[in-house]
C-alpha cells in the first residue's frame, strides 16, 4: 500500500489540479462529437500527449464508467480527476466538464421559449430534427457493434444471447414506446446466471435459478413540479447505463409519454440542442428542465442526472481493481448493456416515425449518415448547421 501511495505522489508532480480543471473546462467548451469522441480526446490528450494519466488508469476508469449507470464520458472524466486528487479532483473535473454545455443549453432554452413558435424557428428545426435522426441512427450502429458484437457470423454466434436481448428490447421499446427498466435488470441477471453465475446462485442444483427484481420563464417554477423533475431525472441518472445516448429512450418515454412535459417535436428539438453543443450529450436534460420549469428546472434536472453519476464513480473507485475482475459483475453489465442499446434502437424507430414526415426529411437524414461515414473528421455541429440552413430554405422558399 505504501509503495502505491509513493507512486501516486510521484505522478502528482507532473500536473496540478488547476491544470487538470482547465483541461476539462476546455474539453467541455470545445469537445464536440458525443461520448465516443470525448473519451477518445481524453486518451489522446491525457494519456498520449500530456502523460498525466497512465494507460492502466485510463482503462480502469473506462471499465468503471461502463459498469456504473450514468453518462459514459462524464463518468470517465470524474474518475480521471479522482485518480490523483481524490474527491476534490473528481468534483472539479466533473463541474468543469459539465458547466460550459449547461450554460449553453440554458441560453438556447431561453431562445427556444422566445422564438420557438415562430415559423423560421420551426423551419430550422425541421432540418435539424431530420439530421439528428441520422446522427443518432449512426451512433446506434457504432454502439451496437461496440457493446454487443461486430456484424460478423462468428461474433454473432458467440454472443447470440446478447443479440437476443438486443432484439427483445428494440421490439419492446418500439411497440410500447417506453423503456422498461425492470426488464433491463432481469436480462442482466439472466446473462449473469448463464455466463458467470456467482457462488450464491450455484448453491442450488436447479436448471433455472434466476432472481427477477421487481418571457423565457427563467425564474418561473412550481415546487411540486421541481420535485417531480428531481425524482425523474435522478432515476434516469441512477438506472441508465452506457453513453449519454442511452438515456434518450428513458427520457422520451418519461418526458413525452408518462409526464407529458414536452411533445414529440419539443423532445426531438431537445436532443438536437444536445447535439449542437459541446460536452456530454446528456446535458439535454438541462434544456428539458428549462422548458418545463425555468432555470430552477434546468438545475434540478442536471443535478438529478449527474449526482448519481458522481456517486457511482467516486464510491467504488478505491476498490475498483478488485471489483473489475469479478466475472459475474462483468456478465451482468454485458447483459444490461445489450438491452440498453436495443432499447436505444427501438426509441430511434419511434422518434423517426414522427420526425421523418416526408421524402425531403428522409433524404436529409440519409445524407447526414453518409456525410458522417464518408467525410473524415466531420463533426456533428457542422452537419446540424447545414441541416438548419437547408430546413429554413426548404420551408421558406419551396
Amino acid at each position: 500500500m505504501d509503495s502505491k501511495n509513493i507512486d501516486i505522489q510521484d505522478q502528482q508532480i507532473s500536473y496540478s489540479l488547476v491544470a487538470l480543471t482547465k483541461y476539462f473546462l476546455k474539453l467541455g467548451t470545445f469537445g464536440f462529437g458525443g461520448p465516443v469522441a470525448l473519451i477518445g480526446y481524453m486518451h489522446r490528450d491525457l494519456v498520449e500527449d500530456k502523460k498525466w494519466i497512465s494507460e492502466d488508469e485510463y482503462r480502469e476508469g473506462l471499465a468503471l464508467a461502463q459498469l456504473a449507470p450514468g453518462p459514459l464520458a462524464a463518468q470517465l472524466g470524474i474518475y480521471l480527476g479522482y485518480v490523483h486528487y481524490g474527491i476534490w479532483g473528481a468534483t472539479f473535473t466533473g463541474l468543469a466538464f459539465v458547466l460550459p454545455s449547461f450554460v449553453m443549453v440554458v441560453l438556447l432554452g431561453m431562445a427556444y421559449k422566445l422564438y420557438g413558435g415562430l415559423a423560421w424557428m420551426q423551419s430550422v428545426f425541421y432540418g435539424v430534427g431530420s439530421a439528428v435522426i441520422g446522427i443518432i441512427s449512426l451512433s446506434c450502429y457504432k454502439l451496437t457493434i461496440k457493446s454487443v458484437s461486430k456484424l460478423e457470423i462468428e461474433a454473432v454466434k458467440s454472443r447470440w444471447i446478447l443479440w437476443l436481448f438486443f432484439l427483445i428490447m428494440a421490439v419492446v421499446t418500439a411497440v410500447t414506446q417506453k423503456e422498461e427498466v425492470l426488464l433491463f435488470m432481469i436480462l442482466g441477471f439472466i446473462y449473469m446466471a448463464v455466463k458467470a453465475p456467482p457462488k450464491w446462485l450455484q448453491r442450488r442444483d436447479t436448471s433455472l435459478s434466476v432472481v427477477l427484481l421487481a418571457s423565457t420563464g427563467f425564474w418561473q417554477y412550481e415546487p411540486a413540479e421541481l420535485a417531480k423533475l428531481g425524482l425523474f431525472f435522478t432515476e434516469a441518472g441512477a438506472f441508465v447505463f452506457g453513453s449519454g445516448l442511452a438515456i434518450i429512450p428513458f427520457l422520451q418515454a418519461g418526458v413525452v409519454g408518462e409526464m407529458g412535459w414536452l411533445n414529440e417535436q419539443q423532445f426531438l428539438d431537445s436532443v438536437a440542442v444536445a447535439m449542437i453543443t459541446p460536452g456530454p450529450v446528456v446535458i439535454t436534460v438541462g434544456f428539458i428542465g428549462f422548458l418545463v420549469s425555468g432555470f430552477a428546472g434546468a438545475v434540478i434536472a442536471a443535478l438529478g442526472v449527474f449526482l448519481p453519476c458522481f456517486v457511482f464513480t467516486v464510491l467504488p473507485a478505491p476498490y475498483f481493481k478488485k471489483i473489475s475482475k469479478n466475472t459475474s459483475i462483468k456478465a451482468f453489465v454485458d447483459g444490461i448493456t445489450a438491452a440498453v442499446v436495443g432499447a436505444l434502437v427501438g426509441s430511434v424507430m419511434v422518434i423517426a416515425t414522427r420526425s421523418i414526415v416526408d421524402i425531403t426529411s428522409a433524404i436529409i437524414a440519409i445524407l447526414t449518415i453518409c456525410a458522417l461515414i464518408y467525410i473524415k473528421k466531420l463533426q456533428e455541429p457542422y452537419v446540424i448547421l447545414v441541416a438548419a440552413i437547408l430546413g429554413f430554405c426548404i420551408k421558406t422558399y419551396l
